[in-house]
């Protein structure tokens, strides 16, 4: 992904926002609502599953190849994004704010087998858990507002 950068006045060069897809994934069991969570390759944070827009498909449809890839969940995703969220991302040697446009998918299976299978922990929490365990405030705040 190549970032935008444009020359301020002193010479400076700023970079723009740089822009990714999430799935916020949903199910109910039981008569409750559960979040699924999977954390990152490299820090092990929690998270969900996201990345950047893909070329030919429209973002809602590439957060959810993203969670079929991530965590081998299959389901519905909402066309308009329930919010956003931003986060630093981090880069050899720096990093890049990242906006974060997040689309509710309502999972209705788990694949046997995915993509990222080996690289990933993939677990369904309660919302408040699910909460408690990511770092961005605005995820926070989607997560909350999934289980009102």
């Amino acid at each position: 992904m190549l970032k935008d950068h444009s020359e301020t006045k002193e010479g400076a060069v700023a970079a723009s926002e740089l822009k990714q897809v999430a799935a916020l994934p949903v199910r109910v069991r039981d008569g409750r609502v559960e979040v699924c969570l999977v954390t990152t390759r490299e820090t092990r944070r929690w998270t969900v599953p996201k990345g950047w827009p893909m070329k030919g498909l429209k973002d809602h449809r590439a957060a959810a190849v993203e969670a079929m890839q991530e965590a081998g969940l299959i389901g519905h995703t909402g066309k308009a994004a329930i919010g956003d969220y931003l986060y630093w991302k981090r880069r050899n040697g720096h990093f890049d704010l990242i906006r974060v446009a997040v689309f509710r998918l309502d999972v209705e299976k788990q694949a046997v087998q995915w993509r990222e299978m080996g690289e990933r922990e993939v677990r369904w929490f309660q919302p408040p858990d699910a909460a408690a365990l990511v770092d961005e405030a605005g995820l926070v705040a989607l997560i909350e507002a999934v289980a009102a």
